[in-house]
């Protein structure tokens, strides 16, 4: 049988798709490689979200399209480059033999017993196998996903694309519009999580905060995480974007009283300045935005808020960019991530007046993250001589310590504390530290006894 690498690119909302997709060749009896030499089949699931990861995702094509004058006996292309220019993308990639949309990665293996079916015509000359779907199709999947973010931490999507239309994103053109997935599909694959020893599972989708109102009628995102924290085995629950227009109470209040859900929320704002978001499409103001954050901290004191801005978006202004640096200064984000402007062909963003020039969009980002790195640090230090539970996520044997991450790091994007001890600690345990010194970023702490 077939041993099969898959290269997942972009967001973690791509890397559950994979998953997905692993789990189906898990079943089907192939195998599973992470070593490109040994691999006889490479899938690569795309990003084409904003122009860097398009890039990304190109290159890693070509890269491993070279294999095939080795050992590779098949390139199979998957996501959201090929969803966004199936017209033209196997026009300009002879070299890869299959393309999957967004919504087909559930026909992998129908699409690699196609390719042996093809060989068996004895014809040099082929067409690629092009399988696309209704972008609204939500695929439902029976196999056992195969994790493959670490033995104790996962991401659970929880919908598939988005109904918002922000003017500067490309998404819901290429994932369709929002849509739930099941609450008893979602259940079954934490349960199936936390038999196989997952202890943090981390809630992802374009958007959490809709969870349950295209299927259930109301928003369900509360329900849903309710119900993860009585799974046995799991025992921290994190909540990635949460759109401040759709915060809402039942869900904070949940937050605040469930002692296994994170005292931890991603919110992505992309702006402060009401005429900005007016702009980019987004559904709220920057006085409901302060509402949101001051009612979050009211009810959960020692949240982690995490944001994104864009910076540089069509009209923006420097009166707009020193609000946005007021703004910040004001609410002191714990994490803060800054994307400069990526104009994107087939967004209506992409064709305003008053695009903002390169150079200015750098300036801005690079102030933004300037004063983040302040604030960071103010907010790191006032954290040392205290108590905090982190989760060891593995040992640096160069510098004879730990790392890991507290309530407030999510994996991959924040900081991470790093914790000396005496004595071997197992990835995945959740030890108590006391912290003793901090940076910018990180923590660093002592196990407590």
């Amino acid at each position: 049988m077939y041993k099969i690498l898959m290269v997942s690119l972009g967001c973690d909302k791509n890397l559950c798709d994979s998953e997905e997709m692993l789990g189906l060749i898990n079943e089907s009896g192939y195998g599973i490689t992470n070593d490109e030499n040994e691999a006889d089949i490479v899938i690569i699931n795309t990003c084409s979200f904003i122009k860097d990861a398009m890039e990304e995702s190109i290159t890693t094509i070509f890269e491993m399209a070279e294999l095939k004058k080795k050992n590779l006996k098949y390139l199979i292309v998957a996501g959201c480059l090929s969803e966004r220019f199936k017209n033209e993308i196997a026009e300009e990639m002879p070299e890869v033999d299959a393309f999957l949309g967004t919504t087909s990665f559930d026909r992998i293996i129908k699409v690699i017993e196609a390719l042996d079916e093809r060989i068996e015509t004895s014809s040099d000359n082929f067409a690629p196998i092009m399988e696309f779907c209704d972008k609204n199709y939500l695929p439902d999947i029976k196999a056992r996903r195969i994790i493959t973010s670490g033995t104790y931490m996962a991401y659970l999507k929880i919908a598939e694309g988005c109904s918002k239309y922000c003017t500067y994103c490309i998404i819901p053109h290429i994932r369709g519009k929002y849509r739930s997935i099941p609450m008893e599909k979602l259940l079954k694959q934490a349960q199936d999580m936390a038999e196989d020893g997952i202890k943090e599972i981390v809630i992802v989708a374009q958007e959490t905060t809709c969870y349950g109102t295209d299927i259930y009628g109301k928003k369900c995102l509360h329900e849903l995480i309710h119900k993860i924290s009585e799974i046995p085995g799991i025992e921290w629950i994190r909540l990635l974007y949460c759109y401040p227009e759709e915060i809402y109470d039942e869900l904070i209040s949940e937050i605040a009283e469930n002692n296994k859900v994170c005292h931890y929320i991603d919110m992505p704002l992309q702006h402060s300045e009401t005429n900005i978001l007016k702009r980019m499409g987004r559904k709220t103001d920057k006085e409901h935005i302060k509402e949101v954050i001051s009612k979050l901290k009211a009810k959960v004191p020692d949240i982690a808020i995490r944001t994104t801005f864009i910076a540089g978006f069509p009209g923006e202004t420097d009166k707009d960019h020193e609000a946005l640096m007021e703004f910040i200064n004001e609410v002191e984000f714990d994490r803060l991530g800054v994307f400069t402007y990526s104009a994107e062909d087939g967004t209506p963003a992409a064709n305003m007046p008053e695009q903002v020039p390169e150079e200015k969009k750098e300036k801005y980002r690079a102030e933004i993250m300037e004063l983040q790195q302040e604030i960071s640090y103010d907010k790191n230090e006032s954290f040392i001589g205290k108590n905090l539970d982190v989760i060891i996520e593995g040992y640096i044997p160069d510098e004879d310590i730990y790392a890991a991450r507290s309530y407030r790091d999510a994996p991959n994007v924040d900081g991470m504390v790093f914790v000396k001890c005496d004595y071997e600690l197992m990835s995945g345990s959740i030890v108590n530290v006391l912290v003793t010194d901090a940076s910018e970023y990180d923590l660093i702490g002592e196990i407590v006894e």
